[in-house]
């Protein structure tokens, strides 16, 4: 793990135990979830750049609950996931709140399948205690999660792989992104196609398609840049005013014998110069 990853762990970890440790000491014991509460984990689009989730909560009982402090705690990360606003949140009975956590680092030698569970500070009435319960990922993000950040972290050991440039073109031509690969000298890996995205593809008038690489990296490779064609793929405002995902650019790659996708992301600046462009390519921006 790196420092900056060990040090985000550690931040994690810490705040963690500041904020459950409130609800009748260090050492007492969680009771369940009140009678009718019941509880998810989800992923929504909007949260997967930030790398959050959000603990969806229902109560169907007949008295209202006050949600303080949240923790969801999986053996596949190191640390724990904390509420993103430190809030109390009142759920009077048919109700229900999703509250956003932040997602610590993943473990790597941790475990592909696992136990989730969720833990809260409760007030129900004048009681105030920790519940724990097991929680289930609805939508089964997490496992795809821990696959992708884990092979991203192994093809980091082989090759450091970003997006080092962008280059603007005028309206009907196609710009160009710039795809740094610099081998660390270790191990071996093949980048085999780079996949469209919500808001960009490689070939006009064309339906949106992966395109191929076919770059072998191992031990004797130089470093090297690979010039990408991008065109819009959608002339929508809307696109652009909501973009989540449109210039994270999914690779797929094999590492050693493990395949799968990672994710590259534009850099901030680089991401606004590319929207500002698909706006102006469009014919819709200021």
């Amino acid at each position: 793990m790196s420092e900056v990853r060990a040090a985000a762990s550690a931040v994690t970890l810490a705040l963690a135990g500041a904020l459950l440790v409130g609800c009748g000491g260090a050492d007492a014991e969680p009771e369940a979830l009140p009678a009718g509460v019941e509880v998810s984990l989800v992923q929504q689009r909007s949260d997967v750049a930030a790398r959050q989730a959000q603990v969806r909560v229902r109560n169907d009982g007949d008295t209202p609950v006050t949600l303080g402090a949240v923790e969801v705690a999986d053996p596949r990360f190191d640390g724990v996931a904390v509420r993103v606003v430190d809030r109390t949140t009142t759920l009077a009975p048919g109700r229900g709140v999703d509250i956003r956590v932040q997602l610590p680092p993943v473990d790597c030698a941790g475990q592909d399948a696992a136990t989730t569970t969720v833990a809260m500070e409760i007030e129900v009435g004048d009681t105030a205690y920790r519940a724990e319960s097991d929680i289930s990922d609805t939508l089964g993000f997490l496992l795809e999660l821990y696959a992708r950040e884990c092979l991203a972290d192994a093809l980091a050991e082989v090759a450091t792989v970003s997006i080092a440039g962008f280059t603007p073109a005028p309206t009907g031509q196609a710009g160009g992104l710039t795809l740094s690969i610099e081998p660390t000298g270790a191990g071996t890996a093949r980048l085999e196609a780079v996949d469209s995205t919500p808001l960009l593809m490689y070939v006009a008038g064309a339906p949106p398609a992966p395109l191929p690489l076919g770059i072998d990296i191992g031990p004797g490779a130089s470093a090297t840049t690979v010039e990408i064609p991008l065109v819009p793929q959608r002339c929508d405002p809307h696109v652009v005013q909501e973009d989540k995902r449109g210039t994270i650019f999914t690779v797929d790659a094999v590492v050693g014998d493990v395949r799968g996708e990672i994710d590259i992301p534009a850099p901030p600046e680089m991401k606004a110069r590319m929207l500002t462009w698909v706006a102006e390519w469009c014919g819709f921006g200021g």
